[in-house]
């Protein structure tokens, strides 16, 4: 299996790249979009005037893409965001406020329906990067103004009156500078599935709001997210995609001690938060990382990886070649992706000892030393001894 990833810069208006884009994907798209049983589908009419009164400053947008792309009834209604046919992702997010204000995440989903495409424009009121879904939405991404979002799957079955939520993520982003507006804006767009959206700003503010289609959104401190709101909802998918065990393991990391911005990176790139059901649609197609105080963007893979800026965003396609094993290897004639450090020992040692630290600081040196040898036999860290630890706690 192979995947195409590609860099775009316009940083302006939507003009014949984001159109090239378009004309790329639309048949896709168009056969999604069209999947939808029809008695539940709202008209063109009622789909702008949603634009109109939940997102109002992106109507002149809307009538640009419009114009842009000679729309019929159907790209116009596509492009309003409003109440498309539901799907189902997986993910998991955190911020973490260390040596960098960091938010990182796994894109958890089908390979078939990725888009692939890490896209830099300005079409209002900010330069907006992230990684682009539905041609005008974002799954996560950052503006010029250092404010990040990003979104995991809420884990429950209800579909109902709201927009798809990365139209609503692209208007966040569009126009709003920090936190406190982007929780504002959340609260007053409706979502028609649910999501736990994670934001946080250049200045370390974050939230998680919890967005659903019959529940009022839910603002909370929490500083990551699965695929769950609370209690569990739909219990076969939080079993298939082990939502309590990832948010375990997410929760008992970030407490251990001296937790670097670069360790967290690396530790979505290894189960259990990094996932490889890729044919049933729960495999970790990407890492991304965005520091807002550096207004830098990473993607990883592990191994290899990718930075862009706003100063310094090239244009680039990478293969993303995956083995039998559905690891990613780095294929032979990529050119321009900067490696994943190499060290990997050291790294590792790092990690398992700000563990120890955290899960048994206070123990005497010998129970210490049992507990690394657990958590590290071979010289390889066991991520699932790690997990089960976490999850049924042993006396050390």
């Amino acid at each position: 299996m192979q995947l195409n990833f590609s860099t775009v810069s316009e940083p302006t208006t939507a003009g014949a790249k984001w159109n090239k884009l378009f004309n790329t994907f639309w048949p896709g798209y168009r056969t999604w979009f069209l999947s939808k049983d029809t008695v539940n589908t709202p008209d063109l009419q009622t789909s702008q005037d949603a634009l109109k009164k939940y997102m109002p400053k992106m109507w002149s947008t809307y009538e640009h893409l419009c114009t842009l792309t000679n729309a019929d009834p159907v790209i116009a209604r596509f492009l309003t965001g409003f109440q498309p046919p539901a799907y189902i992702s997986a993910c998991a997010q955190a911020v973490i406020k260390a040596d960098e204000i960091q938010l990182v995440r796994n894109y958890d989903y089908h390979p078939d329906l990725l888009e692939g495409t890490i896209l830099l424009s300005k079409w209002n009121d900010h330069k907006v990067m992230g990684t682009s879904d539905c041609l005008i939405g974002i799954v996560d991404g950052m503006n010029d103004s250092g404010l990040c979002v990003s979104l995991t799957f809420g884990g429950r079955k209800e579909v109902g009156y709201g927009f798809g939520i990365p139209f609503i993520l692209r208007y966040v982003l569009e126009f709003c500078t920090n936190t406190a507006e982007a929780v504002n804006v959340l609260k007053g767009i409706p979502s028609h599935m649910s999501y736990n959206v994670t934001i946080v700003d250049k200045t370390g503010a974050s939230k998680t709001v919890q967005l659903a289609p019959d529940k009022a959104p839910l603002v909370t401190n929490d500083s990551f997210a699965t695929n769950h709101q609370g209690e569990i909802d739909w219990p076969e998918n939080a079993q298939f995609n082990q939502t309590i065990k990832r948010y375990n393991f997410i929760k008992n990391y970030l407490k251990s001690k001296n937790i670097s911005a670069n360790e967290l990176a690396k530790a979505f790139l290894h189960s259990p938060l990094y996932n490889t059901k890729f044919t049933e649609g729960f495999g970790t197609l990407y890492t991304s990382v965005y520091q807002p105080e550096n207004l830098l963007m990473k993607v990883l893979w592990p191994s290899m990886a990718l930075e862009r800026s706003f100063d310094n965003f090239a244009e680039e396609n990478i293969l993303i070649q995956y083995n039998s094993t559905m690891q990613p290897v780095i294929p032979s004639n990529t050119l321009g992706a900067a490696p994943v450090e190499s060290n990997e020992y050291r790294w590792q040692d790092a990690v398992v000892d700000s563990l120890v630290n955290g899960m048994a600081g206070k123990k005497t040196k010998q129970k210490q030393k049992e507990l690394r040898d657990r958590l590290m036999p071979g010289g390889e860290i066991a991520w699932e001894v790690v997990v089960d630890y976490w999850n049924e706690p042993v006396e050390y």
